[in-house]
């Protein structure tokens, strides 16, 4: 039976560069970036995944202001992935918190330096930020939880 991943990522974006995670790639075990992000989990919206997840992988409360979009990707581990982009703003480090396990550190880069970067995690990555720049945006409602 077929299954698509659920995941959530948030594009923040602070006098014109874009908070990264570096991180190791559970299925490659290279080290490559992202935006914070992750898996939705049972229970939780949309919203609150994409919440926890940056405050995990950054230490940094986020609080989403629009849906950037939804990205499919057919990833070359066979897997199918429906991401929800969000952009909005976070705090600084919460020094309450840690990074999880797998993020090595976080990084604030330009639009250029993320379209040259050979270790992406994904195209997902770069399309995002490109569609923030171009302002796309649409508002929280059109997410319906049900």
């Amino acid at each position: 039976m077929w299954t698509p991943d659920i995941t959530v990522a948030a594009v923040c974006e602070k006098q014109g560069r874009f908070l990264l995670v570096e991180e190791t790639s559970k299925s490659t075990q290279k080290i490559v970036f992202n935006q914070p992000a992750g898996h939705l989990e049972p229970g939780e919206t949309i919203v609150e995944a994409v919440i926890r997840e940056t405050l995990e992988e950054t230490c940094c409360h986020f609080t989403p202001e629009a849906l950037v979009g939804l990205y499919r990707l057919e990833a070359a581990n066979g897997k199918t992935y429906i991401r929800y982009t969000f952009s909005g703003s976070v705090t600084e480090v919460d020094d309450n918190y840690h990074l999880d396990p797998d993020i090595i550190r976080t990084h604030w880069m330009t639009p250029d330096k993320i379209r040259s970067n050979s270790s992406l995690r994904s195209p997902i990555v770069s399309n995002c930020i490109n569609d923030y720049l171009s302002g796309v945006r649409y508002p929280l409602d059109i997410l319906k939880e049900l």
